[in-house]
């Protein structure tokens, strides 16, 4: 019996390997697949308006634009279009220029990419370097007929910009309402987590303690990330049109995670304070009697922090965290305790402003 649990052991989990790298797969396509389509369609579709236009050539210089320019949100199509068709025609002229000037030669070649470069630096791409302008003038250099190129090479950037220009925001654009409700369900699940488990680390000893510390920190910075992929999805609400309705709850949601940001840096303090503190014999009566009472208040502040995270009134959840906390002041003085309670007045305060109307500050406590 126990050798065939173990022939059956080895197949299980190549079974268990298999399954896992198809749903990896599965989610890479579900989750690049519909951009992978908008550059396909974008990319015939610059071609085949070249082709119109009357392009002699293949034009591929038409069709790379939305090779490039196609990452993320409309936005950002927007901002890689222009600066590749700025970087374009700049490095055209340059070469030109030179060529008109200069016989081609080692030197020659120098003083063309060191051009394309200066003005790269003015014509900035992304806030870096834009070595387009560079790469263009460098072409234009190299090829054999430089006037036939850099006229057909400008032409058929500025018209794949256009292209694609036109077509990000309509081919299967972003969902922002979506993307922010699965980042603020996981913010929240990851504040809830770090607080619950900083809370039951206080009874332990100091390894846990200070393990507990190193998962709050981890989970603190996948807050950070949600929070910087909440603000480019809400960017990616200017130029999308078909996503206007949801204008209103994209930004609530943007708010919330940004909530859920503030919060993080509060929860990775009481790690911090839990993790100094625990283990201290001269403070063991002081961490028991702690130990009792944070539990209901984590319980409690947690609702609150779920309540403002998933678009429910949080006001009666705060309220009553608020009131325990309070009862909890008046009840220990002690130093341990006020060090203890100090995240939770600060996460407070921050879930107050969060429900409070837009364009009024809850009074202070």
């Amino acid at each position: 019996m126990t050798d065939l649990a173990d022939a059956r052991a080895p197949r299980v989990s190549q079974d268990s390997r298999a399954r896992r790298a198809r749903d990896r797969y599965r989610e890479i396509a579900r989750t690049e697949g519909p951009a992978a389509a908008r550059i396909v369609v974008t990319v015939a579709v610059a071609w085949q308006v070249a082709l119109w236009l009357g392009a002699d050539q293949p034009p591929v210089f038409a069709a790379i634009v939305p090779l490039v320019a196609l990452r993320g949100d409309p936005m950002t199509a927007l901002g890689t279009s222009l600066q590749r068709a700025l970087g374009v025609v700049a490095g055209v002229l340059i070469g030109l220029a030179v060529l008109n000037v200069l016989r081609p030669s080692t030197a020659t070649l120098a003083l063309v990419v060191a051009l394309g470069l200066g003005v790269g630096m003015v014509l900035r791409a992304g806030g870096g370097l834009n070595i387009q302008v560079a790469a263009s003038s460098l072409l234009v250099f190299a090829n054999t007929s430089p006037d036939a190129y850099a006229l057909d090479r400008v032409w058929e950037t500025v018209e794949g910009a256009a292209v694609t220009i036109l077509l990000a925001p309509l081919l299967w654009p972003p969902a922002p309402h979506r993307v922010l409700a699965v980042i603020a369900d996981d913010c929240r699940a990851r504040l809830i987590r770090s607080l619950t488990g900083t809370v039951a680390a206080l009874g332990t000893g100091p390894a846990a303690a200070r393990e507990n510390l190193t998962l709050v920190d981890a989970q603190v910075e996948a807050v950070h990330a949600n929070a910087a992929r909440a603000r480019e999805a809400e960017r990616a609400m200017r130029f999308n049109p078909l996503r206007r309705r949801h204008r209103d709850t994209v930004r609530l949601r943007a708010r919330h995670v940004a909530v859920a940001d503030r919060l993080s840096a509060h929860l990775a303090t009481l790690a911090g304070e839990v993790a100094a503190l625990t283990g201290r014999e001269d403070l063991a009566a002081d961490l028991a009697r702690a130990g009792r009472r944070l539990p209901e208040l984590a319980a409690l502040t947690a609702r609150a922090i779920g309540h403002t995270l998933s678009g429910e009134d949080p006001r009666p959840a705060v309220a009553t965290a608020r009131n325990w906390l309070t009862a909890y002041d008046r009840a220990d003085s002690r130093p341990l305790a006020v060090a203890l309670r100090r995240p939770f007045h600060r996460i407070l305060e921050e879930l107050d402003q969060a429900s409070a109307p837009s364009g009024e500050t809850p009074s202070p406590r």
